[in-house]
C-alpha cells in the first residue's frame, strides 16, 4: 500500500511529545532530516523547529508557500478550519477519550464497571435468544 502522509509543506502534524505535546500544528519548513519547522498559530503552538520523532502526521494538508509567515499560516488553517477538521476526526476523539479515562475517580471507575457489566448481560441474553430461535428453525 503506498504511503498517503507524506513530510511536506503545509502538512498538520500531532505534537505527540515534548513541551508542546497534545497539540497539532503546521510543517513550514523541513530543515534535515530528523527536524522541521512547525507553526501552529491555530492551537498555540509557536514557530519553532521540531524533531521529527516526536510528531505524528495526520491526514489533514493546507496549501501555503515555503517558509511562509505566521499571519499566512495563520489564515490558511483558519480558512481549511483544520481545528474543526481534526476535532472531528476519530484520532482526535480516541485522544480525548483516552485522558478522560486517565482521570476517572475510583466512584467513577466502579460506575462504569457496573454499566459495562448490565451491557454485557443485554447483549449475552439477546445473543442467547437469537441463538435458541435459529437452532429452532434447524438453522445452527
Amino acid at each position: 500500500m503506498p504511503f498517503k502522509k507524506f513530510v511536506e509543506i503545509g502538512r498538520v502534524a500531532y505534537l505527540a511529545d515534548g513541551p508542546e505535546a497534545g497539540k497539532i500544528a503546521a510543517i513550514v519548513n523541513v530543515i534535515d532530516q530528523n527536524r522541521v519547522l512547525i507553526d501552529g498559530p491555530t492551537s498555540g503552538v509557536i514557530r519553532q523547529a521540531y524533531p521529527m520523532k516526536q510528531i505524528h502526521l495526520t491526514p489533514i494538508r493546507v496549501k501555503f508557500p515555503f517558509n511562509a509567515p505566521t499571519k499566512i499560516v495563520r489564515k490558511e488553517l483558519e480558512a481549511n478550519k483544520v481545528n474543526e477538521q481534526w476535532s472531528a476526526s476519530t484520532w482526535s476523539k480516541r485522544l480525548e477519550m483516552k485522558k478522560r479515562r486517565a482521570n476517572l475517580t475510583d466512584l467513577e471507575r466502579f460506575m462504569l464497571r457496573k454499566a459495562k457489566t448490565a451491557r454485557n448481560k443485554i447483549v449475552a441474553k439477546a445473543l442467547n435468544a437469537k441463538k435458541r430461535e435459529l437452532r429452532k428453525a434447524g438453522k445452527l
